[in-house]
């Protein structure tokens, strides 16, 4: 896990490693994932089983095993640190470092693939409204993909169209890892 200090200001630490396939970037920490120091901590959330249920994990894992993450080769952060009741609590100020510091992830950490867990976390960080899926925009060469939210705010998106956007994700990132792999064998990057 890494508890760098550009996550100094949130409740909820980074779990964060070099070489992962895929970061996935929550909108910010809600009360109870910063009571659990856990991301995706409530038991509302659909984020643990949406996972498990794409296949990115093996099986369910709970918020307080996100640090088994890196086992698998996935990371978690947020777009914006600042612990809110609702993300409908944020302001345009929370985001203002969100770009700099993912893109400083993306260059130094090399992430397969960047994944914001709803358009919102997305939109903060770009100020673009993104449509779900890969996106156009890259940080330094990792690939930028939106899923829908997972949040109990979120429950008028259907589970089984939560459920086709993570295995879309899954796909990518197997795809985007495979590549990536496959490249740093060419050039003798990897033994």
């Amino acid at each position: 896990m890494d508890d760098s200090s550009d996550a100094a200001g949130s409740a909820v630490p980074d779990v964060l490693a070099p070489g992962l396939r895929v970061v996935l970037v929550g909108i910010n920490p809600g009360r109870v994932s910063a009571a659990a120091s856990a991301h995706f901590a409530n038991p509302r959330n659909d984020f643990w089983r949406l996972l498990h249920a794409s296949g990115l994990t093996p099986r369910e894992l709970a918020p307080s095993e996100q640090d088994d993450l890196l086992a698998f080769g996935i990371g978690v952060t947020n777009a914006a640190l600042r612990t809110t009741p609702g993300s409908g609590d944020l302001r345009a100020a929370d985001f203002a470092e969100s770009a700099a510091r993912l893109g400083g992830i993306a260059a130094t950490l090399r992430p397969a693939v960047m994944a914001f867990v709803g358009k919102e976390a997305y939109r903060g960080t770009f100020g673009e409204r993104p449509a779900l899926g890969i996106q156009a925009r890259r940080l330094d060469d990792t690939v930028l993909f939106v899923l829908p939210s997972t949040s109990p705010a979120n429950a008028a998106v259907p589970w089984a169209e939560r459920v086709h956007w993570f295995r879309e994700l899954a796909a990518v990132v197997e795809r985007e890892a495979a590549s990536r792999y496959a490249a740093s064998d060419a050039r003798g990057d990897r033994a």
